[in-house]
């Protein structure tokens, strides 16, 4: 059950990533010029959950969350195209939350908060942080 959840977050990830990296011609000139990430998890859950996240080189990172709050702080390195962050668990009580951040520059750039179904499964996939070229 470990692994199709740990599997369910990449491919979360990964797809909502495809999707956030769509040509558009927005003009946005409000978006930090930053790389400074940090990523955050609050909540209540008490299952056995994971978190995946666009490590500094850009490259898929997965760990356990093994307490709450969790965060991981890093400067993005030039080879990296955003900051990505999802979670998901099982074994939770029916009601139970999780809440994501991704902060750039110290900017709250998006944040998610999800509840766990009747099974105590929690999934919790943010929408990538694309940096701005």
């Amino acid at each position: 059950m470990k692994s199709i959840l740990k599997t369910l977050a990449i491919v979360f990830t990964l797809s909502f990533t495809a999707i956030s990296c769509s040509s558009d011609n927005d003009e946005d000139n409000s978006a930090p010029a930053s790389r400074d990430v940090k990523y955050e998890i609050t909540g209540n859950f008490t299952g056995t959950a994971s978190v995946t996240y666009f490590e500094k080189g850009g490259n898929g990172l997965n760990e356990d969350l093994t307490s709450l709050p969790w965060t991981k702080e890093f400067t993005a390195e030039a080879k990296s195209m955003g900051a990505s962050l999802s979670a998901s668990g099982y074994g939770g009580v029916a009601g139970q939350t999780l809440t994501g951040k991704i902060y750039i520059g110290g900017k709250l750039e998006n944040e998610l908060t999800a509840t766990a179904n009747s099974e105590g499964i929690i999934v919790l996939p943010l929408t990538p942080y694309v940096f701005p070229q």
